[in-house]
């Protein structure tokens, strides 16, 4: 139907004639002429009509906004003085000679030259509209070369692209799984994958030794702007490869990427340990663009006649962290303060304590502070050279359980740092390593702190169940700009060792037998050493564009209560098809509690 696509039509092409195909992007009648902004998937062009063609121009005078539409026409070059620099397309235009109307269009709902004003709602209601927006064509189109990258750089790399079942077996990835009713076999359930964990062991187990897929993962989980039920990820196995291994080549694979799409230089990614990520930064995740860093000052603070300070101080599970903020943070108001403490507070921070520097050089004169007459000139001073504190910096305390303290100050840090303008415009990447093998859950037990398939690291199976608190694992997330980007580990493939893991964790044999009996069964017949690595492939393209969230990078992306405004889903099902899969759908109360019968 068309000769070339609009955004193609370029100076090469003058006194041609040309077949186009698209949506009428903007119409401009200037009485004498009719000036046609035609756009399709490459671009825009300018076409012309003049009023010497009368059917034509009859034709264009019904044009609308997105109107569908053939157009024919000769290519010419505009005059110097309506060159337009800013269009691709803006050293020619068409002078259309014949025109099709394919299909008209209803005034929209919602507007496509800009989305400043279209709700959340609207934009994934109608996403098929929202989808035509220049900057959301730009995106599906970048992602696009983002997977085409990825599956070439790691089919060069001799890595096989293998599909794994989607209708499995739950597995333990951290969140609630997604059920599908089984039909043939009554009161069953397949569960859809979290992620392909167990599958991409096996296919290592099968002597397949280098395998990928770019592939849909499901997690029934409470949502946000980088998580939806149902995203894709880039997943990597291999089979007698080491962790620096894994993780040479994955870092490799990035920053191929990132050179051929974005002509980006990440140079060699640094590795920072679980425990530092945790002390100067309070996240396993850091955005090392911001300069800001936390420290522990809790073993200054043990003796102190303030019990918000020397309770958590002197707890094993508790934490004492200082943030020195620099640039004058002084000048903070106690405006600004206040409304740092209700921040903090959204983490479970009971409060902020805070100490100014005005005068450095007045010593324990020049400090302003509530807290200052709890604490003895030497602690206070103690505390001003551990941070490095200096005339109009002020440092902020989190005293609390550690969780809590690295959670809101880590926070507060990211948060400061934004305001204060003090984070860098760059690329930070780096790898987290060394992560606990395990952490404690709320009443006391342990859970995996990525999954029960990680290898220890340096250790037995007798050594692992002697100290289990302490064990660090063979883990390594990919991090880059504060987000994790891709994450991994070398698994078990010693079945000593994994049964070890599950009674750690209080899996029976019953119960392991039940859930991974499969994989237990495996891991007789001479399973390999292997290792591998996901990536969230939304997350990624969602940073390398500049996305404030991953559903601008999903084509049909759900709501953050998972819904689906487009096609209303999910709904109820047809009677029949419930009592054919012999399953029954139990009316909620308005409460929230079922209605009894």
């Amino acid at each position: 139907m068309r000769s070339h696509y609009c955004g193609q039509v370029n100076e090469s092409l003058v006194d041609q004639e040309v077949t186009l195909c698209g949506w009428v992007n903007r119409r401009r009648d200037l009485g004498g002429l009719i000036f046609l902004d035609l756009r399709d998937v490459k671009g825009l062009v300018q076409v012309v009509i003049d009023p010497d063609f009368k059917a034509l121009f009859e034709t264009a005078n019904k044009l609308k906004h997105e109107f569908c539409i053939q157009l024919t026409g000769k290519v010419r070059a505009r005059p110097e003085s309506q060159v337009n620099k800013n269009m691709a397309t803006g050293a020619v235009e068409i002078l259309a000679s014949d025109m099709t109307i394919l299909n008209g269009s209803a005034p929209l709902p919602l507007s496509i030259d800009g989305h400043q004003n279209n709700s959340e709602e609207q934009r994934l209601k109608y996403r098929y509209l929202d989808l035509r927006r220049t900057e959301m064509t730009e995106r599906m189109k970048f992602r696009a070369k983002v997977t085409s990258e990825i599956r070439r750089y790691l089919d060069d790399n001799d890595f096989l692209d293998i599909e794994t079942p989607i209708l499995t077996k739950a597995t333990p990835e951290g969140a609630r799984d997604y059920l599908v009713p089984s039909r043939t076999y009554p009161g069953q359930f397949f569960a859809l994958p979290q992620s392909p964990q167990l599958f991409k062991q096996l296919l290592m187990m099968s002597g397949l030794d280098r395998y990928y897929q770019i592939v849909k993962c499901f997690r029934d989980e409470d949502l946000r702007a980088d998580r939806q039920p149902e995203f894709t990820q880039i997943d990597i196995e291999t089979s007698f490869m080491t962790e620096d291994q894994v993780m040479a080549l994955t870092e490799d694979m990035t920053r191929t990427l990132f050179k051929k799409l974005l002509n980006v230089d990440l140079g060699e990614f640094p590795r920072m340990t679980f425990a530092e990520a945790m002390t100067k930064y309070g996240s396993d995740k850091p955005d090392l663009r911001n300069p800001l860093e936390m420290v522990d000052v809790a073993d200054l603070l043990k003796d102190v006649e303030f019990a918000v300070f020397s309770g958590p101080a002197n707890d094993p599970k508790g934490r004492v962290a200082a943030l020195k903020v620099p640039e004058g943070a002084a000048k903070f108001s106690r405006k600004n303060i206040d409304e740092l403490t209700k921040f903090v507070g959204i983490y479970g921070a009971k409060g902020l304590a805070w100490l100014k520097v005005n005068d450095l050089a007045k010593g324990i004169e020049g400090l302003q502070s509530p807290i200052l007459k709890f604490l003895p000139e030497a602690t206070a001073l103690a505390i001003i050279e551990r941070t490095g504190a200096q005339t109009g910096d002020i440092i902020f305390f989190g005293s609390d359980k550690y969780s809590v303290v690295s959670e809101a100050i880590g926070a507060l840090r990211l948060k400061i740092g934004e305001e204060l303008g003090l984070v860098e415009d760059c690329w930070k990447p780096l790898w987290v390593v060394d992560f606990p093998m395990f952490e404690e859950t709320n009443d006391g037990g342990l859970t995996p702190l990525h999954h029960p398939f990680t290898s220890p690291t340096g250790i037995s199976a007798e050594e692992l169940k002697a100290n289990p608190e302490t064990a660090l694992s063979n883990a390594y997330d990919m991090v880059l700009n504060g987000c994790e980007v891709g994450g991994g580990s070398v698994r078990i493939h010693q079945q000593e060792m994994q049964a070890a893991v599950f009674e750690i964790l209080g899996i029976g044999e019953e119960e392991a037998e039940d859930k991974f009996g499969f994989l237990l069964e495996a891991l007789k017949y001479g399973t390999p050493p292997h290792a591998g690595l996901a990536f969230g492939l939304d997350r990624l393209v969602m940073l390398m564009t500049g996305a404030s969230s991953i559903r601008d990078v999903m084509a049909f992306p759900k709501t953050t209560t998972a819904a689906c405004p487009l096609t209303n889903a999910p709904g109820f099902a047809n009677p029949q098809q419930v009592t054919e899969l012999g399953i029954q759908v139990v009316p909620q109360l308005d409460d929230g509690s079922d209605e009894e019968e």
